[in-house]
């Protein structure tokens, strides 16, 4: 877990600066110290200049953006950690092991990969490769090519939505002729790449979705490269934010106070805010609240086993999907980072409704999904297991957010600033969507926004030029 910052002045401080003042100009120091709340601590006063709800990726981007502007905010999670969506811990396994996020899109570009080296953590390329089981072999050369070869065909399909005039279902576009590799296709584009079903996906949301077929990993886990952005950041730990009234100024409402700002960063998931767990004063307009409802949350989650000595014969992050015969599939990331551990991924109604039955039946279907296509030995080489229910986690209720049919103007809606309310997060990115790239992007252009209203800091101000 990890624990709050504070950029308070501390008594060692204090005592050292002590012995460089007088007495009376230190107690001044003191007084004046106090009068003004730190950055990101939650004030005495009740008074900041942005609050920002919400510590996952888009609320860290945001907090250090604000930070750096010299404004004072405060950054609210509503649960024990920072990171949101992104959680990578070493208890359960003895290894990194991320429940949540874990790949990193397009590195090239990725702003989460250019912050890599400035906190030591080692990022490598993900294999560009991958296999496709039949039964208990692989795909033959030929094979793997008529799969491949569908895939293009299907997504160029779906993109061509975009030529016409109405908005369709991703599983509508696709092409007539897919044959035996329609159930593949409609999981790997569906379900593994949104967290739905193809007939529940925008076919215009979709086409506009950035390319993410060049992959990278952290070394250490996705989820503790964005601990490490955080550790500059001061953030208030279980500090739900109930309401926030926006009928004059704003004020937020939580659990231990309000407190009142010129602007306020939400950042909370569609599913949260669909929920009805932030109350806002008087009600958002129909069109976000419709918005928050087009971009309802998919389901994903992972079923992770261990199994020392790599039984399966697979290479380090090796991907492998199954020439599916129905929608009871998944895919397989095979010895994660180097490690033991191979993680099964279930998504889309089939996942929801498996991860409904509860973590022991996540992990029987796992199993025999390995043992279906790698033989009964597998089962002897399970060693501990453990499986995600992001569904079930309250401060979050789902996966990411792949718009519903008509639903393709849903995100452009919500980048817009409701009176000093600013929406932000990975479904708040009109390509980028359901990464942390995007999530990251998009906390960085509302904290942009809600800075514009603010006159700059006499410590920005151009200083008049001196004349001799």
């Amino acid at each position: 877990m990890v624990s709050s910052h504070y950029k308070g002045l501390s008594l060692q401080k204090a005592w050292k600066f002590m012995s460089a003042m007088n007495r009376r100009s230190f107690l001044a120091a003191w007084a004046a110290l106090a009068a003004s709340p730190a950055l990101g601590a939650m004030p005495s006063s009740g008074e900041v200049d942005i609050v920002i709800v919400g510590a996952g990726a888009a609320g860290i981007a945001a907090a250090r953006r604000v930070a750096a502007a010299g404004r004072r905010y405060v950054l609210l999670e509503a649960s024990d950690r920072i990171g949101g969506r992104c959680y990578t811990e070493t208890k359960t396994f003895g290894v990194p092991y991320d429940h949540g996020a874990h790949w990193l899109h397009m590195p090239d570009m990725n702003p989460l990969v250019k912050l890599a080296p400035q906190a030591r953590i080692e990022v490598y390329p993900a294999p560009r490769s991958n296999k496709v089981r039949i039964g208990r072999r692989n795909a033959r050369a030929g094979e793997l090519e008529d799969f491949l070869a569908a895939l293009v065909r299907s997504n160029r399909a779906i993109a061509d939505v975009q030529r016409g005039r109405a908005d369709i279902a991703c599983q509508a576009a696709l092409p007539k002729d897919l044959l035996d590799w329609q159930q593949t296709i409609e999981f790997v584009l569906g379900p593994f790449g949104c967290a739905k079903d193809l007939n529940e996906i925008s076919a215009l949301d979709f086409a506009r979705s950035g390319e993410r077929d060049i992959d990278a990993f952290s070394r250490p886990g996705l989820g503790a490269l964005l601990a490490k952005l955080g550790e500059g950041v001061s953030v208030e730990l279980s500090t739900p934010v109930t309401r926030i009234d926006w009928k004059s100024g704003i004020e937020v409402e939580t659990p231990r106070g309000k407190v009142r700002a010129k602007a306020v960063i939400v950042t909370a998931s569609t599913g949260v805010l669909g929920a009805g767990k932030i109350k806002f004063t008087p009600d958002l307009p129909k069109r976000q609240q419709e918005a928050v409802n087009q971009l309802k949350l998919g389901s994903y989650d992972h079923v992770m086993l261990e199994l020392p000595g790599n039984p399966l014969g697979l290479q380090p992050d090796e991907l492998v999907y199954e020439k599916a015969s129905g929608r009871q599939t998944a895919a397989l990331l095979a010895n994660v980072g180097k490690s033991d551990l191979c993680m099964i991924d279930v998504a889309g109604s089939f996942g929801r409704s498996l991860a409904q039955q509860g973590e022991a039946a996540m992990v029987a279907f796992a199993i025999e999904w390995l043992v279906k296509q790698y033989g009964e030995d597998i089962k002897k080489s399970v060693k501990r297991t453990h499986a995600t229910r992001w569904n079930e986690a309250p401060w979050v209720m789902g996966a990411f957010s792949a718009a519903a049919v008509g639903g393709s103007g849903a995100r452009k809606i919500l980048m817009e600033p409701v009176r000093g309310i600013h929406f932000a997060g990975e479904a708040m990115h009109e390509t980028l969507w359901g990464t942390v790239g995007g999530a990251w992007e998009s906390g960085e252009r509302a904290a942009d926004a809600a800075l514009k209203s603010f006159a700059p800091t006499p410590s920005k101000q151009r200083q008049p030029r001196r004349r001799d």
